[in-house]
């Protein structure tokens, strides 16, 4: 053992430079260390680790700058040595805790797979593996995986899985903002009252006189905020709100949602649904109904999907633009762990962008409002 811990102490002395990997006889050919990043960059290895690190005083621009070379030459820190040097494992997690018992339901949808990727992207940058864990609040799930810190997903308002790695004294970061006092060490999310607000005067411009929601039932800042703002649009405009709310982890039950909303007696001539199937839930539903798109019926729905680009007809998305959330979570969660001065605010709005297609296009006011036909007559 005193022989195995002198070859270790060894291993992380000859083959560190402040904190990075370099260079050593019998790596691979055409592997980059970390003074082949150097050089290329034109700075110092101790420049390049404090980059690469997120340690140090420097200007954005360098550590842009270095990030970029290392990630072109396929240069990465060697996570080994890393662990040997700071009993870190360089694991991070990623999970949706709002999908209930639903193990990986999450991973079906475009927002959690554009996010993840980018996320991943950011962690290896930064020499460390993201690890997708399922979306279950059961913590000895959790605690067999030797994580450094997590990343939540929309967490509800008495998230236990972010109380539980808080009380372990892990930091958590929110894709979202925190519901209550959640105790998260910082968090990333999107202003969704202005996000719906813009939706819902888009459509109203578009000649909606009765604008409908499809909903959540869940406590997650998303769905209360973005109801929110219906609910005040509503009131604004002197509209009686039309929504339905349902388990959005259910995909069945989003179309049922569809279905309701349409058949109403107070029938909506416009529909924002907040979550990604509610474009094809609409569709088929206005189907079903003998309605036309966008005719009778406007549809929105909140998607990363492409999808909905080549539908009959395409579908209006608002993007969250997830990947850049994805990023910035995972710079905000490592400087955590790292305990670096960061230059990153630990409360960032990302802005969204509404991407208009043929299902909300303006059209002229219209002086009647169809009522619905049921299934059996159409």
């Amino acid at each position: 053992m005193p022989e195995l811990r002198r070859e270790a102490r060894h291993f992380a002395g000859k083959h560190q430079v402040s904190g990075a990997e370099t260079p050593r006889r019998g790596s691979r050919p055409g592997r980059a260390g970390i003074r082949d990043v150097a050089a290329a960059a034109g700075v110092s290895i101790t420049t390049v680790s404090d980059a690469l690190n997120g340690k140090g005083r420097l200007p954005d621009a360098t550590r842009r700058h270095v990030r970029e070379v290392a990630d072109r030459l396929g240069y990465r820190p060697s996570a080994a040595a890393r662990t040997l040097r700071t009993g870190k494992s360089g694991l991070i997690g990623l999970t949706v805790t709002t999908s209930g018992d639903e193990r990986f339901t999450f991973t079906e949808f475009a927002y959690f797979a554009e996010m993840a990727r980018a996320a991943t992207s950011a962690a290896l940058a930064r020499g460390y593996a993201l690890v997708i864990l399922p979306a279950t609040s059961r913590h000895d799930v959790w605690s067999n995986v030797a994580l450094d810190g997590t990343v939540v997903i929309d967490p509800s308002d008495q998230d236990p899985v972010v109380s539980e790695m808080v009380r372990q004294g892990l930091p958590v970061i929110s894709d979202g903002r925190p519901a209550g006092s959640l105790p998260v060490t910082a968090w990333v999310d999107n202003d969704h009252e202005a996000a719906v607000l813009g939706i819902l005067d888009h459509l109203a411009d578009a000649g909606a006189r009765r604008i409908g929601l499809l909903t959540g039932t869940t406590t997650d800042t998303y769905t209360h905020l973005s109801t929110t703002a219906y609910l005040h649009w509503c009131e604004r405009v002197d509209q009686d709100p039309v929504y339905e709310a349902y388990p959005a982890h259910d995909p069945c039950a989003g179309s049922a949602a569809a279905d309701r909303l349409l058949a109403r007696s107070d029938r909506p001539d416009a529909v924002y649904g907040l979550f990604d199937p509610n474009g094809t839930d609409l569709l088929a539903a206005a189907r079903r109904y003998g309605l036309r798109v966008p005719d009778d019926l406007l549809i929105v729905c909140c998607s990363e999907s492409t999808v909905y680009a080549s539908t009959e007809p395409s579908v209006t998305t608002l993007s969250l633009k997830p990947r850049r959330i994805g990023t910035a979570v995972v710079q905000l969660l490592i400087d955590a762990i790292e305990g670096v001065d960061s230059d990153h605010p630990v409360e960032q709005v990302i802005p969204t962008e509404l991407i208009v297609r043929t299902s909300s296009q303006r059209r002229a006011p219209r002086t009647t409002v169809s009522p619905p036909r049921s299934p059996e007559e159409g």
